[in-house]
């Protein structure tokens, strides 16, 4: 009983498929496994973080712009998504005033590189797969066309042009799976590539709105601000008149 028989009847199409095309066509198919295990894990991850949830770090940003600082960072609080981590790290070192303005720009910067880098990660084993896909199959091919060519030496005058065509046709089996595992990779590789610098871009738009626009009194919202101005203004009025500040005026 040879190997194929041993194997569940569904896959033995698959098994005589990789037996044919030698040991490049199973370092294709290790690649192949790897490729979709690579896609569907950066999938999960970039849901998991909520990297298309945009809503959250711009109507917190819009609070920012409205002076609400203390509301926009509460709205930030243990949020995964990479926007709103950025945002209120841009946040935080905005009310540092220990910072200069260049060193605040620097640090939101910093933290930008390790979410953009912990986004993309994985990515240059995907482009890897993507280059290295087709030239396994290119030398899956040579090589059996160096065994098909080897078989016509050995057959001498008795050449079965039939046996040669199997040869042939077996060891452009490697170009074709090679390729089947490129282009997807290809594809999802341009994919993600995209989503990085949609991130990259939208990371830049609210750190600068952010550190373009420090609270104006730090450690109040707005709310806190206007009665703030309404107490200072009663106080005024109080002096000019000669009240006591709590006095109403009759």
């Amino acid at each position: 009983m040879n190997l194929t028989q041993a194997i569940p009847a569904p896959w033995q199409g698959v098994a005589e498929f990789l037996i044919k095309g030698g040991p490049a066509m199973w370092a294709i198919a290790l690649l192949s496994v790897l490729t979709l295990a690579l896609i569907l894990g950066k999938l999960w991850q970039l849901l998991r973080w909520g990297a298309w949830r945009r809503g959250t770090a711009l109507r917190a940003t819009a609070l920012w712009q409205q002076n609400r600082p203390d509301a926009a960072q509460a709205m930030l609080a243990g949020r995964r998504s990479p926007l709103a981590r950025l945002a209120l790290a841009a946040m935080q070192a905005a009310r540092t005033t220990r910072f200069s303005p260049d060193e605040r720009r620097e640090d939101v910067t910093r933290v930008a590189r390790n979410l953009l880098a912990e986004a993309t990660s994985g990515l240059r084993i995907l482009e890897l797969i993507a280059t290295i896909a087709p030239l396994l199959g290119l030398l899956g091919t040579v090589l059996g066309m160096i065994t098909a060519f080897q078989t016509l030496q050995n057959s001498g005058s008795q050449v079965d042009p039939a046996q040669l065509a199997g040869g042939i046709w077996e060891a452009l089996l490697t170009t074709a799976a090679g390729m089947a595992v490129a282009i997807p990779a290809s594809m999802a590789l341009s994919w993600f590539e995209s989503l990085r610098d949609d991130l990259a871009r939208d990371m830049e738009d609210l750190a600068t709105r952010i550190l373009l626009n420090p609270p104006r009194n730090d450690g109040n919202d707005g709310t806190k601000r206007d009665g703030q101005q309404q107490a200072d203004h009663r106080t005024e009025t109080g002096a000019e008149t000669g009240a006591p500040p709590g006095a109403e005026q009759c």
